[in-house]
């Protein structure tokens, strides 16, 4: 608003003054106002696609992560054909992204980036988990062995043999 706009509103000179006054540069012309309000609505489209886009992010990976796929990053680029075209419906999904997810599992090339079963438990040897039942050691195959180890570390070839031969008997085998 200028003083000259006032004056033509009919506005004395000593009231313009005193609106201009009071006024104190709190007044924002049209021009800066629509240039701030374009600015606005500008802004406002670009943080709506961008949150659009992460919903339909979100809800690719939690429809990988229900599909138990093992690594969601590693399958998003099979799908980015599908993905370029494909709309996030009102209920946060995107409507035929189960059955390109169902494409993948089942085909030969890329089922094994999805898990179908329950993870094997590692197979550990050589050491029993805590809390878990052992059999006990053959006493008989543990005698033999330590006095077969003792004929050894002597050089009593005969006693080693004389040894092995008793177990042989008992139906042990000492290699």
């Amino acid at each position: 608003m200028t003083k000259e706009s006032l004056m033509e509103m009919g506005l004395t000179e000593e009231q313009t003054a005193k609106v201009l006054q009071q006024l104190e540069g709190a007044f924002v012309s049209k021009v800066e106002f629509d240039t701030v309000n374009a600015e606005l609505k500008t802004t406002q489209k670009k943080h709506d696609a961008e949150m659009k886009a992460f919903r339909k992010e979100s809800a690719v990976v939690e429809a990988l992560r229900s599909a138990k796929a093992i690594n969601p990053e590693t399958v998003k680029p099979l799908l980015a054909a599908f993905l370029e075209k494909a709309e996030l419906a009102d209920d946060g999904t995107v409507p035929g992204l189960s059955d390109e997810i169902d494409k993948l599992v089942k085909a030969e090339d890329t089922g094994f980036l999805f898990r179908t079963d329950a993870p094997a438990l590692p197979v550990v040897s050589g050491a029993a988990p805590a809390g878990s039942v052992t059999a006990s050691p053959d006493t008989k195959l543990t005698g033999y062995e330590a006095r077969l180890a003792d004929a050894r570390k002597t050089g009593n070839a005969a006693l080693a043999v004389s040894i092995k031969r008793e177990a042989a008997a008992d139906g042990i085998q000492l290699f």
